[in-house]
């Protein structure tokens, strides 16, 4: 027997009526080799199955290495992660890819797919659809998958699943990179000047694309702050505010995924890109759209998430459009304290040549304050200590509290206010690089009368 609910197996099935790859030796050797079972979560997954999430709406994604007895999950995204990090072979779908020889699996809708309908995990923990893509050894065997989750059915569009095994391929880049680094100790040496040397050129390449000093908008008040991560690593986060036309400004804020000179690289191509875009056309959604095509154009061969801000001020404050791709929303503060969430999600850049983005427009009005910020003020969570201790992130809502409580503040009273308040709940460890970006329209001089 070869075959389960209409899924065949080339390699036929274990007595347990599993994939008889699952117990490949090679594949169970190429996956110890990884070094990463049962080991914690790392920045460098995380980053790669949050742009899963980001790039196909899903609620889940998870990166998991794969043996001959359990999925050990070392990175999973998403809300309500179980306690515990990895579960029964049986009970995961990606023993489907390991029994399919690195073959993707799809499912619209789990629960009326005749080769899932029946699987233990469909029902139990809320899988609608489920899409993975393999992640491969240096030897081309299945180590995992990288996979995504949604609650509900989900038609899986093609662009969808495109940026899916581009990521599953990221992830397998990095593990092989890793084998080649420790294959000998002498090439580990080389590798490890060559990275500090990198790291030192990427760092001053990315300090020179930050401008020290935003440029004064009139009747504006702006400011910004980068907060680096903990150690040398160094990641695309960036910001920019510029004069487009006589009437209009653009503001922008991005986050390249992926860190070092080639994450460097990206982000003087999306800031120079942007600039001279701007000048172009007023639409925020038609700049990143050009952005996009600059980047597959060029090959990068990282992802970018941006929020693009068009702007003019008037008699009442401020009138401008915004655009998010993949990037979390602006937060509006009103003079009153309320908070209010700005923007449509779109597609994050540099994956697929056709981008869905949208502008939004939005008013400030005096008092009003607009914040724009990277996911490493939302993400901000404290330091790995204990095996199994929770670490709660600030969250987006966390976020919006902390702004409204500015009451009063200058744009460079928030960005200070919430940078430590992001420094506070990582106790002054971050995981993640932050930049924050506040433009402010001055209250108002009350009148007073005799």
């Amino acid at each position: 027997m070869t075959s389960v609910n209409g899924v065949v197996f080339p390699g036929g099935l274990r007595e347990d009526g599993l994939p008889a790859g699952l117990s490949d030796p090679a594949r169970l050797a190429a996956v110890r080799a990884t070094g990463l079972l049962d080991t914690g979560p790392e920045e460098a997954f995380d980053d790669l199955a949050r742009l899963a999430v980001a790039a196909t709406g899903c609620t889940r994604a998870f990166i998991t290495l794969v043996d001959d007895q359990r999925s050990f999950w070392k990175s999973r995204v998403g809300p309500d992660a179980p306690a515990a990090r990895q579960a029964p072979v049986r009970r995961s779908f990606c023993y489907f890819l390991v029994g399919l020889e690195g073959e993707p699996f799809v499912v619209d809708d789990a629960a009326t797919d005749p080769r899932t309908r029946d699987h233990p995990s469909a029902a139990p923990v809320d899988v609608g659809a489920w899409a993975g893509y393999p992640v491969l050894g240096p030897g081309g065997e299945v180590l995992g998958s990288m996979c995504v989750v949604d609650d509900v059915p989900h038609r899986w569009r093609p662009d969808e699943l495109k940026a899916l095994a581009t990521l599953a391929r990221a992830v397998s880049n990095e593990l092989n990179l890793r084998h080649s680094l420790t294959t000998s100790r002498a090439a580990l040496a080389t590798a490890r000047t060559a990275l500090s040397t990198s790291t030192e050129l990427a760092r001053s390449l990315q300090d020179s694309l930050l401008p020290p000093t935003l440029t004064p908008v009139p009747g504006l008040e702006t400011a910004a702050s980068y907060l680096p991560a903990e150690g040398d690593r160094v990641v695309g986060d960036f910001y920019d505010l510029f004069q487009a036309t006589a009437q209009w400004w653009c503001t922008v804020l991005g986050d390249v995924c992926g860190h070092g000179t080639e994450a460097a690289k990206v982000t003087a191509l999306a800031r120079y890109t942007l600039r001279a875009e701007a000048t172009r056309t007023l639409s925020p959604a038609a700049i990143l759209t050009r952005l996009n095509a600059a980047m597959l154009d060029q090959h990068s061969p990282r992802f970018l998430t941006a929020v693009h801000v068009t702007f003019r001020t008037t008699r009442g404050g401020v009138a401008g459009r915004l655009c998010l791709a993949g990037h979390p929303p602006a937060l509006i503060r009103r003079a009153d304290g309320r908070v209010i969430p700005v923007g449509r999600t779109g597609t994050l850049l540099g994956i697929v040549r056709d981008v869905t983005l949208t502008d939004v427009r939005f008013r400030l009005a005096p008092g009003d304050s607009l914040l724009l910020y990277t996911d490493g003020a939302t993400e901000a969570r404290p330091p790995a200590s204990t095996h199994g201790v929770e670490r709660p992130q600030l969250t987006e809502e966390g976020l919006a509290l902390v702004l409204a409580d500015c009451h009063d503040m200058t744009a460079r009273q928030v960005v200070t206010h919430i940078g430590s308040v992001v420094a506070e709940h990582n106790h002054d460890h971050p995981d993640d690089d932050t930049a924050l970006l506040a433009l402010r329209v001055p209250p108002r001089p009350e009148r007073h009368t005799a």
